[in-house]
């Protein structure tokens, strides 16, 4: 008997366990040379299937060197651009043509190859996939009940993680190192497992590295030159969790059958992801849903009504297109890294699915980073509404992501209304983020635990060190100095500074300047208005016709805005400004005030550096100007104190220091 293998047959592995077997004992074997080829370019490129044919090959040479076959070799290497046409089935042609020039018998495992074989008129042996009686794999030895992975690496002692998801230890599994040959014999072993098996799958198989999944096990496959040597890495679940097994599975339940159905599931590496997804697709189908899973690798256990989709031709937009068209009620998306699979999975939650997608992320803020890092704040909420987090198998925390228009919690009260995506505990109700467009950025602002809602606070007084005149720098708290107890004191702001504001006058500057080449000065008058002064000639531009230049600013920025000519400002600054009142407040010294400004009079004092006492306590340091003033903003903390101190009848000195 003469037989002609095709490539499938010898990376299958099943054609020595034949001869063995004594089916075709003392055949001639007749092994084409554009089969070798093929295998040695597979073997070049690191992937596996390649080294698997060709040991397969070499087990063929000993059954020859032992007489038990004739092995020949036959036909010419195939050109560069036959290799390049393989796709198209040239190498196969001239590994079919082989078994015509000698009137042999063609023995393949592949079903296509098979029938244009049958075309041509060849006596065919096909090898159907092997779907029973499958022995246990050479590497679940070093599994047991209370392994998760096991770690081989050649001249390295197997290792395992053992435990469970809250308790893993790594430990030695022996001490004798493992072996390259060791290791080249399991591999292919789990390569001709993976083709036969209809549970089993190649995932990735890219140079120096495969990737397998056999029923629930994961295995990677690494050697030169992608790894320092060559290493086989096999992960398990060891344990069956179901929805109702978690704490807070009716919580969950709630939501992702209400019309809340954005869920996202987040947690660090090995947090039991993945499992807590098994368990939601494993509810959602055996509540009536159509449920399917976009998985690269496909790594999910779930029932077999639950349809398992992986990338299609190299892109999880393909996949996505096919869903579509599909329309399940629900897709499991395990899981989000790149820029596609964002983009994806808000696409397909915007057409109307429910997503339930897996993200790595130590907690809810990383997790929403990277979603606005990659969709739009304001449709955020509509594509993730619920995020769980987990921890060591256990869900912590519950959140719930809404859409909202209000001033940020995580920003100064002066800052004007926007619209704001807003993160809260779905248990305590509190309020952990708010994420808001600012600058052109989308911002991810943590805000103080347990907020509940923005609450006024009684304002707390400030007083500045002062190192020059009417610039305070260093803020120094006086216990009990609550300006609320000033008859005549303005209330104050959350912050003295109003940082806020000062966002929204760049803001305002930045629109502003595309119309104007001088400068632009801004003045908050209150949270929603502004007056804005630019130059005389470009009053006109700014505005634009029928004031649509600036009612887009307007609509932009959120608060209204006044365009006026510089002249009006320099007009106003040319007009001095009248005291409003004058007191004594110590020996020599006089305290002039007025709409903006208190004014310290000591000319005795004029360019020399003073602390100011009120009594014996201290309040500030500043440095007196050459007129004999230390000038002060009246709404100011330091004002402020002063003309409590002076109500009191509390004497004011200064002191040179």
């Amino acid at each position: 008997m003469i037989l002609v293998p095709d490539t499938s047959v010898l990376i299958d592995g099943r054609i020595t366990s034949m001869i063995k077997a004594g089916e075709y004992k003392g055949a001639t074997i007749i092994v084409p040379e554009a089969v070798i080829a093929e295998l040695e370019a597979q073997a070049n490129n690191g992937r596996e299937i390649g080294f698997s044919g060709l040991n397969e090959l070499q087990s063929l040479c000993k059954m020859a060197e032992e007489k038990t076959i004739e092995l020949k070799f036959s036909g010419i290497r195939p050109s560069l651009e036959q290799v390049k046409l393989a796709s198209g089935g040239e190498i196969d042609s001239m590994i079919r043509g082989i078994a015509i020039e000698n009137a042999a018998r063609f023995i393949t495992s592949d079903n296509v190859q098979a029938e244009v074989a049958r075309a041509k008129g060849l006596d065919v042996i096909y090898l159907k996939p092997q779907v029973t009686d499958f022995v246990p794999l050479g590497i679940d030895q070093f599994f047991d009940e209370h392994t998760i992975a096991v770690y081989l690496k050649e001249r390295v002692s197997p290792m395992a993680k053992k435990g469970t998801i809250n308790d893993m230890k790594l430990v030695k599994i022996r001490d004798q190192p493992t072996s390259e040959y060791e290791l080249r014999n399991l591999a292919q072993e789990i390569l001709e497992r993976a083709k036969r098996d209809p549970d089993g799958f190649i995932e990735v198989e890219k140079r120096g590295i495969t990737v397998v999944q056999i029923g629930s096990m994961r295995i990677a496959i690494a050697r030169r030159p992608f790894s320092d040597g060559m290493e086989i890495t096999a992960v398990r679940p060891i344990v069956d969790v179901t929805l109702d097994n978690y704490a807070k599975s009716d919580l969950i339940k709630k939501r992702i059958v209400s019309e809340k159905r954005g869920l996202i599931i987040a947690g660090s590496p090995g947090a039991g992801k993945t499992t807590l997804a098994q368990g939601i697709a494993t509810f959602l189908s055996d509540s009536g849903y159509v449920v399917k899973t976009m998985e690269a690798p496909r790594e999910l256990q779930v029932p077999d009504q639950i349809t398992q989709y992986t990338m299609l031709d190299g892109s999880m937009a393909n996949t996505a297109d096919v869903l579509l068209l599909v329309r399940p009620d629900f897709v499991i998306f395990d899981e989000l890294r790149k820029n596609e699979d964002f983009s994806v999975f808000s696409d397909m939650r915007l057409a109307g699915l429910g997503m339930v997608g897996v993200i790595h992320a130590n907690s809810v803020q990383e997790a929403l980073q990277r979603f606005s890092d990659r969709v739009d704040f304001s449709v955020l909420s509509q594509v993730v509404n619920t995020i769980v987090f987990l921890d060591k198998g256990v869900i912590t925390r519950i959140f719930d992501v809404s859409f909202t228009i209000k001033v940020p919690e995580g920003m100064a009260s002066e800052m004007h209304i926007r619209p704001v995506t807003t993160v809260t505990d779905s248990e305590a109700g509190s309020l952990v983020l708010d994420i808001f467009r600012y600058d052109g950025q989308t911002i991810v602002m943590p805000v103080m635990e347990g907020t509940a809602a923005p609450a006024a606070s009684a304002p707390t007084l400030r007083v500045p060190q002062v190192t020059n005149v009417g610039q305070p720098v260093s803020p120094v708290n006086k216990p009990g100095s609550s300006l609320a107890n000033i008859p005549d004191a303005t209330p104050k702001k959350e912050s003295d500074d109003r940082p806020g504001w000062k966002l929204t006058e760049k803001e305002i500057q930045r629109e502003i300047g595309r119309y104007t080449d001088g400068e632009v000065d801004v003045q908050m008058i209150s949270d929603t208005k502004a007056v804005v002064y630019i130059d005389d000639k470009d009053v006109p531009a700014a505005i634009g016709k029928g004031g649509k230049n600036v009612s887009a600013i307007v609509n932009k920025i959120g608060i209204g805005i006044d365009i006026k000519p510089r002249t009006d400002l320099d007009r106003q600054q040319a007009q001095p400004q009248k005291p409003e009142a004058e007191f004594s407040a110590g020996t020599g010294i006089k305290i002039q005030t007025d709409k903006k400004q208190l004014v310290i009079l000591a000319p005795e004092q004029s360019g020399k550096i003073v602390d100011v006492f009120a009594g014996k306590e201290y309040l500030f340091t500043a440095t007196v100007n050459e007129t004999g003033e230390i000038s002060l903003a009246k709404n100011s903390s330091i004002a402020q104190e002063m003309i409590r101190r002076y109500q009191n009848n509390e004497n004011i000195k200064l002191r040179p220091v």
